[in-house]
């Protein structure tokens, strides 16, 4: 065997998608959700009427952005791994008390300038820093061009959710380390555990959510050279009550085979791919896991209608 065919090969076994697809039950990274267009396609999502998480969670934010501004301290240094269209980030910025450093973290290139352009923009005396690439991979923060005080790593949209547990732990645990020992943590992350109100706000009635599950298929067929069919897949919401999380399917219409990248992948008449999980912790489990993180909790603030939260944390003392 040639120098370059074992290369491929082990191209081949390293590749997630690959892998994914060829498992029992076919999976794939719910990064590839967020290309450009996955990214507006979200956007969307947080207005249609059934999706909760997101005004309920800017709720929050303006009723106590104001206490956890007054904790943050002055020239604050913000970090916000998947900041987005940065909606929120405003919100934050404009609460806390002359921010000296913003840092951007987001896969959606575009998106991403955008919103750097828009926060220049606003907060001219702001110091903005962006990074294009997968935040939840190691980043190196650049280097504050004025005096920062506390750090402030900033995690909202119950994004948490879409992690395996013990990911979530090794996640927020690289975010304690990047953020150092004079740090806070602003986490929002989503309890709801109601079926009647989870499985409508993952599949909307007017289909935005299904067109941003199979916008995946279509990025397959972008830069893999796939053959994935879009008619042929129907999205699908699912709640899990066992693992007590939210389950986003891609169901294949009939039995079929697809080519991925020069690979033949079969699909079975109803067989599923999971495309994302969204885990909704209790109080008790989300404590947990940022106590394994290193992160100690400073507050809890819980909004009325839905057990949506925001996570006010601090680095633990062994940190320091």
């Amino acid at each position: 065997m040639s120098v370059t065919a074992r290369v491929r090969i082990s191209e081949i076994i390293e590749d997630d998608v690959l892998d994914g697809l060829r498992a029992r039950t076919k999976r794939l990274p719910c990064r590839l959700l967020y290309d450009a267009h996955g990214a507006e396609l979200f956007e969307r999502i947080t207005t249609v009427d059934e999706y909760y998480p997101t005004r309920t969670e800017l709720r929050l934010l303006d009723a106590f952005l104001p206490a956890i501004a007054a904790d943050v301290g002055v020239s604050a240094r913000v970090i916000e791994p998947g900041s987005g269209a940065s909606i929120k980030t405003k919100r934050l910025l404009r609460a806390l008390d002359r921010p000296a450093s913003y840092v951007g973290v987001d896969v959606a290139a575009e998106m991403l300038a955008s919103a750097e352009k828009m926060l220049r923009a606003e907060f001219r005396d702001l110091d903005v820093h962006t990074i294009a690439g997968d935040f939840t991979k190691p980043f190196k923060l650049p280097m504050p061009r004025r005096p920062i005080g506390k750090t402030l790593v900033f995690f909202p949209g119950s994004t948490i959710g879409n992690f395996e547990p013990y990911a979530a732990v090794d996640f927020l645990g690289g975010l304690a380390r990047v953020a150092g020992a004079n740090a806070r943590l602003l986490l929002g992350a989503d309890g709801t555990r109601d079926p009647e109100a989870l499985v409508p706000a993952y599949d909307d009635s007017e289909g935005v959510t299904a067109a941003f599950n199979k916008n995946i298929l279509t990025h397959l067929n972008r830069t893999r050279a796939a053959t994935f069919d879009l008619d042929l897949f129907e999205h699908r919401a699912v709640w899990n009550e066992a693992q007590s999380r939210v389950e986003m399917h891609l169901v294949s219409q009939c039995d079929q085979e697809v080519d991925v990248g020069g690979e033949r992948i079969h699909f079975a008449a109803g067989e599923p791919i999971v495309t994302e999980y969204s885990y909704k912790h209790s109080l008790h489990a989300m404590r947990g896991l940022l106590m394994a993180a290193g992160w100690q909790v400073r507050a809890v603030y819980t909004a009325p209608d839905h057990p949506m939260r925001l996570w006010l944390c601090e680095p633990r003392q062994a940190l320091g």
